[in-house]
C-alpha cells in the first residue's frame, strides 16, 4: 500500500470524522484498510518494550506498521485541519446538499458492508436489528452540557475515538451528545494546541484500550460484527436525513444559536413547513456524487488487492 494512497485515506476518514453522523471507520472499512488499522493499533502494547530490547526501536517501528499509521494519521490530522473551516461554512451555508452527500455516502456503504458478511442465519438479522435500535436511540439522546474542563476534555477524547473507528457511529456525533463537538472544533480552527494535546492523549488512551476488544471481535464473531456495525450505520441515517425542522434551539460556545432538536421532514413539505427551498436537484445530485465516492473507493481498493 503506498504511502500517498495511505495519506489520502486518511483525509477522507478526517473529513468524515469532523461531520456529526458520519463515521470516519466507514471509510477505513469500504477503503479495505480496516483489518490493518485494529492490527496496527493492537500491536502498540507492553510486548513492545521486549521487541525494542532485542530488535531496537526499528524493529518496534515495523512490529506496529508505523509507517502505515504515521501516514494515515497524518491525513487524518491534515483533512480536520484543513477541512474543519470548510465544512462548518457548509454545515452553516449548504447544509441540505452536505447532509444529502453523506446520505448517499452512508446508504452505498450499509451495502458494501453487507457484501462482506459470508454467512447469514437469525443471528445475523439479530444483530442488524440491535444495532439499528441502539444507533437510533444514540441520534434522538439529548446532548448534555459537559464543560470543556481538562479532565472532560480527556473523557471525550476517549469515547470520541472509540466511535470514530467505528463504522456507523460518529466520533463527531458522540462529541455532540457530550456538549464537546464545539470546544474541540473550535480548538481545531484556532490551533489550540493545549486543548488539542489533552483530547489526543484521550484518543491514544482510547484507541489503545478499545482497539484490542473491537480486533478480537473481528476476529472471533466477523459476520455478527459486520451485521451489527451495518445496522448502527442504518440507524444513524435519520440523524444525516437532509430536510429537518428545528424544533428548539442551543447556545454553542461562541453565543451563536445552533438546532439542539430537530424534525425529519418530506423534501415535497420542507418548503411549506420552514419557507426554505428543497434544492431537491442539488440533494439528489450531492447524494449521487456520494454514492460515486464510494463506489470509486471500493473499486480502488479491489484494484489493489
Amino acid at each position: 500500500m503506498s504511502k500517498i494512497s495511505t495519506f489520502l485515506k486518511g483525509m477522507a476518514m478526517g473529513a468524515a470524522d469532523v461531520v456529526p453522523g458520519v463515521s470516519g471507520g466507514t471509510i477505513a472499512f469500504i477503503t479495505g484498510i480496516y483489518d490493518t488499522l485494529l492490527e496496527s493499533i493492537r500491536r502498540i502494547n507492553p510486548s513492545l518494550i521486549k521487541i525494542i530490547r532485542n530488535g531496537g526501536i526499528k524493529a518496534a517501528f515495523e512490529h506496529v506498521n508505523g509507517t502505515f499509521l504515521i501516514c494515515l494519521f497524518g491525513g487524518i490530522l491534515t483533512s480536520i485541519f484543513t477541512l474543519a473551516k470548510v465544512i462548518t461554512w457548509m454545515l452553516h451555508t449548504h447544509p441540505i446538499p452536505l447532509w444529502s452527500f453523506f446520505f448517499g455516502l452512508i446508504i452505498i456503504s450499509v451495502i458494501h458492508m453487507l457484501k462482506q458478511v459470508e454467512k447469514w442465519n437469525i443471528a445475523s438479522f439479530i444483530a442488524i436489528i440491535l444495532g439499528i435500535a441502539f444507533a437510533y436511540g444514540i441520534t434522538v439522546l439529548h446532548p448534555v452540557a459537559m464543560d470543556p474542563t481538562p479532565l472532560n476534555i480527556f473523557i471525550a477524547g476517549a469515547i470520541a475515538i472509540c466511535a470514530m473507528i467505528l463504522p456507523g457511529i460518529s466520533g463527531s456525533f458522540i462529541l455532540l451528545l457530550l456538549g464537546m463537538y464545539a470546544p474541540i472544533l473550535a480548538a481545531a480552527k484556532s490551533v489550540d494546541v493545549f486543548t488539542l494535546g489533552l483530547f489526543a492523549v484521550g484518543c491514544v488512551a482510547g484507541l489503545l484500550t478499545f482497539s484490542h476488544v473491537l480486533s478480537w471481535i473481528l476476529r472471533n464473531y466477523r459476520d455478527l460484527a459486520l451485521t451489527l456495525l451495518t445496522g448502527l450505520m442504518i440507524g444513524t441515517l435519520g440523524k444525516i436525513w437532509p430536510w429537518k425542522e428545528v424544533l428548539t434551539w442551543r447556545t454553542n460556545s461562541h453565543g451563536e444559536q445552533v438546532p439542539l432538536l430537530e424534525h425529519n421532514l418530506s423534501p415535497f413539505n420542507y418548503e411549506n413547513v420552514t419557507g426554505h427551498p428543497a434544492l431537491l436537484g442539488y440533494a439528489i445530485t450531492a447524494m449521487i456524487l456520494g454514492l460515486a465516492v464510494v463506489w470509486s473507493l471500493e473499486k480502488y481498493a479491489e484494484r489493489n488487492d
